[in-house]
């Protein structure tokens, strides 16, 4: 492999700039299972504020930032509704279902990342013995590095709560969203019941999520954090980093988005590429299966490192790839298609 490596696996693999370490190392720091660290308070009402929400709480992942929802939502014996393509139902292991005896409902995604409100509709179960309680819809913006449609979340939520369901927005990438479409967190925020927000993606910070809501929420989050293990103690040197990236990283995600279209184009210039266009940071493609492997092995050597396997790849802008990074790796795929 190159020793000059660009990595577009994915918005986690960034490193604390200088003035998030910075930031780290002056921190001021407590027992945060005692609520003392003064960071992770600050953390949390900053987050909590941002999406219009009364409470927080500092979670180590993503995941298990989603799953403390889940749990807090949903008893055993109910369910959640989340769409196929929903980081929550796919990509956690089956957390909810193993650890917490909840059913995932899935429903099918459309190519733009909305569900059919129908097929939500239909996934609503009547309150009768046979079946699981409905509880829970959850969402997520960005899904696939799509922007959700306002009026589908508008519809969507304003269905649950005919249903009596509450609601749940997986924000990972809310701040994406937000640069995206031109509408504020807080808006996007707004219909649902809880969020959950990943510091560690396209804002940079080493690791952490903060899911928000009601106070009462947040109470039952705290004592299912204790449970899955998750109580951490003088957490305000990470949380300081989190404070960090919400003051200076989120306007730029900008930057990330123009350089995956940057990248979408460049790649979708090649017969053998078939790419759709980004909406936020990332890209995917599909290579020709007559020469994916070769081209895989090309990217590998040349240290463009990707996602994704058998052609179909995922690569992802962040605020490690500069635009220089863009049009060194585009060289290396004009230099394969050339060769």
């Amino acid at each position: 492999m190159s020793d000059m490596s660009i990595d577009f696996r994915s918005d986690t693999v960034t490193r604390p700039s200088a003035g998030m370490r910075a930031a780290m190392a002056e921190a001021p720091v407590g027992d945060d299972v005692y609520g003392e660290d003064p960071s992770v308070a600050a953390l949390e009402a900053q987050v909590a504020g941002m999406m219009g929400k009364a409470a927080g709480i500092y979670l180590p992942s993503g995941t298990q930032s989603n799953l403390v929802a889940l749990l807090s939502h949903c008893a055993r014996g109910e369910e959640f509704i989340a769409g196929q393509e929903a980081h929550c139902y796919k990509y956690e292991g089956g957390g909810a279902a193993v650890l917490g005896s909840i059913q995932p409902q899935p429903v099918e995604n459309l190519s733009d990342g909305t569900m059919a409100l129908a097929a939500i509709a239909a996934a609503i179960k009547p309150e009768d013995v046979h079946f699981a309680r409905t509880r829970l819809l959850a969402l997520e913006n960005t899904i696939g590095g799509k922007v959700l449609p306002a009026d589908f979340v508008a519809a969507a939520t304003d269905l649950a709560r005919a249903h009596g369901l509450s609601t749940h927005l997986d924000g990972a990438r809310i701040f994406n969203a937000a640069v995206a479409s031109g509408v504020e967190a807080l808006a996007l925020a707004a219909p649902f019941d809880s969020v959950s927000v990943c510091l560690s993606k396209g804002l940079g910070a080493p690791v952490g999520s903060v899911l928000v809501g009601t106070p009462e929420l947040i109470e039952e989050a705290k004592r299912w954090r204790k449970m899955l293990g998750g109580g951490m103690r003088q957490a305000g040197i990470v949380a300081a980093a989190g404070l960090y990236a919400l003051k200076n990283n989120v306007a730029r995600l900008a930057d990330d988005h123009a350089r995956a279209r940057r990248l979408a184009e460049g790649l979708g210039a090649h017969q053998a590429i078939a790419v759709e266009m980004p909406q936020t940071n990332i890209v995917f493609l599909k290579v020709d299966p007559a020469v994916a492997e070769a081209f895989s092995g090309h990217l590998e050597a040349e240290g463009i490192r990707v996602s994704g396997r058998y052609g179909a790849q995922r690569w992802v802008t962040h605020l490690d790839i500069s635009d220089a990074d863009v049009e060194r790796a585009l060289a290396v795929v004009d230099a394969f298609f050339k060769g």
